[in-house]
């Protein structure tokens, strides 16, 4: 994605710098100046010793507390597709936030029609889904995350599930295709100090990547 940026850019005749920072709870980890590519390059090699956690076995269960910052589910799903490396298949990720109330401000009313699925829904049924914005479209992908889905039978099969404890209401859940928690009835004791059983609590999430150690190592370029 960065080299499209960077092509694009190419294509206007302005001189160009960048500042890119590496920002964490702390304060500032790091700052770099020079020519985009330089400084980007630089600080994301930080950044992937910052903001990413490599863990030594998948979580089977996930509460991901929102921060407040975030008001929709557009925003707030970063909750799960930055959890989803690290999750065991068949696992679970709860998206924790009893102060969201909305889908999308934005695309609420198109995320309604089409729901949360996975890449092949929409894939294998190209003709049905084309006229909806691929933005939308990615999106649903990256809140249902990996999975299967067979046209011949309807069938779809994700590979973890997701579940929504959040002020949007059981029947909007069910209808988009996400699991449904009641969050008055979400006690944060009873989930925190389990990692030994695969149950992980993050408090602030979506702000660091999780995956599993040996995929990364294997995978890394």
């Amino acid at each position: 994605m960065r080299k499209v940026i960077d092509r694009a850019a190419a294509f206007i005749p302005r001189p160009v710098v960048c500042f890119a920072l590496v920002v964490t709870h702390e304060g500032l980890a790091g700052m770099y100046f020079g020519s985009p590519h330089e400084a980007w390059t630089a600080a994301s090699e930080l950044s992937a010793q910052k903001h990413i956690v490599y863990v030594e076995k998948p979580f089977r269960r996930v509460l991901s507390i929102m921060p407040e910052l975030y008001d929709d589910l557009w925003t707030a799903a970063k909750g799960m597709y930055k959890m989803e490396p690290a999750m065991a298949d068949g696992g679970e990720v709860v998206i924790y936030s009893p102060h969201i109330n909305e889908v999308s401000y934005t695309h609420g009313k198109i995320i309604d029609e089409v729901g949360y699925h996975c890449r092949d829904y929409f894939l294998k049924q190209w003709d049905r889904f084309r006229g909806y914005p691929g933005g939308v479209l990615a999106h649903s992908t990256h809140v249902k995350g990996l999975g299967q889905y067979d046209a011949a039978t309807g069938v779809e099969t994700p590979r973890i599930r997701v579940t929504l404890a959040t002020g949007i209401p059981e029947e909007r859940c069910r209808r988009i295709n996400l699991g449904y928690l009641d969050p008055a009835f979400i006690k944060l004791e009873e989930w925190r100090g389990r990692e030994s059983e695969g149950i992980k609590v993050i408090s602030r999430a979506g702000e660091t990547l999780y995956r599993i150690k040996q995929i990364s190592k294997a995978t890394a370029p």
